[in-house]
């Protein structure tokens, strides 16, 4: 993860939180001086966002120096140390509920795109994918914490891999000519993927020649049946309403993909707390 891809919403945050005058309570009660804070874990689930979590600590007071015990992608249960903070007393107060916004966000992600991970594995070889269906500003960090978790990315973006959807088809009349305007703007220069909702249009996206094909919004034994159409001639990804519930069933009909937007809309934040020593 790059400074760039957190470093403007960090900034964001610390505005809309401290203002002109900062922490207005700290700065009156907090004694001059250091201390030390200790960061615990209140759940079970998976660490995201240590980078983050000390890049907050830092805006507010480069002196402030942060020690994690354990790294993301650690599992963690209820009562474990997982951070230091030692600074000014005052920025490390002030820091804290901003950088424990970041990391019980991002730590939610990781811990729910694990959970689903686990469950396709259990019953297949599908790779759990994200979607765009992320909070505006959090992509890259939402992003970072399904990878965090186990998962992939599909897109960043509208600008790294064509998608043809229902509505792009219904705009130039078929999948073929949807396909035919792709590859005679772009070429070859990105990854091609439809969105299919029956049959009959899986059939014209394997004649058009695309990479992959998503099967949006059929039940497993649907997707069993497809997948043995496609035979492997192009990847298949699974999309639509993919609860954890429904996730064994999918992988087990034989999907190369399953897209789950809840992993990144829709999570509960981690449970964590910040003590001072």
């Amino acid at each position: 993860m790059r400074e760039s891809d957190y470093l403007p919403l960090l900034q964001l945050a610390l505005r809309e939180d401290l203002g002109d005058l900062g922490d207005i309570t700290s700065q009156a009660v907090t004694p001059d001086g250091e201390s030390a804070a200790t960061l615990w874990s209140k759940d079970t689930g998976v660490l995201a966002g240590e980078e983050v979590f000390s890049a907050v600590f830092r805006a507010i007071d480069p002196d402030t120096r942060v020690h994690f015990t354990l790294h993301d992608g650690a599992a963690l249960e209820k009562g474990r140390r997982v951070a230091e903070i030692r600074g000014r007393t005052v920025s490390v107060v002030s820091g804290e509920r901003t950088s424990l916004n970041f990391i019980s966000f991002l730590s939610g992600i990781a811990t729910a795109t694990r959970s689903v991970v686990e469950r396709a594995r259990a019953s297949g070889h599908a790779v759990i994918l994200d979607t765009r269906k992320t909070l505006p500003g959090w992509r890259a960090l939402s992003k970072y914490a399904v990878t965090v978790g186990g998962g992939r990315n599909h897109r960043q973006g509208l600008y790294d891999m064509v998608l043809i959807k229902d509505n792009h088809v219904d705009s130039a009349g078929s999948i073929a000519e949807a396909a035919r305007r792709v590859r005679a703007l772009w070429g070859t220069r990105f990854t091609v993927e439809v969105e299919c909702r029956n049959a009959a249009e899986v059939r014209d996206a394997l004649a058009a020649g695309v990479e992959m094909i998503m099967l949006d919004n059929m039940d497993a034994e649907e997707i069993r049946h497809e997948v043995q159409k496609i035979a492997g001639r192009a990847k298949v990804e699974a999309s639509g309403t993919m609860t954890p519930e429904r996730i064994p069933a999918v992988s087990a009909a034989g999907v190369d993909f399953i897209s789950v937007g809840a992993i990144t809309h829709s999570v509960r934040s981690f449970d964590f707390s910040l003590k001072m020593a």
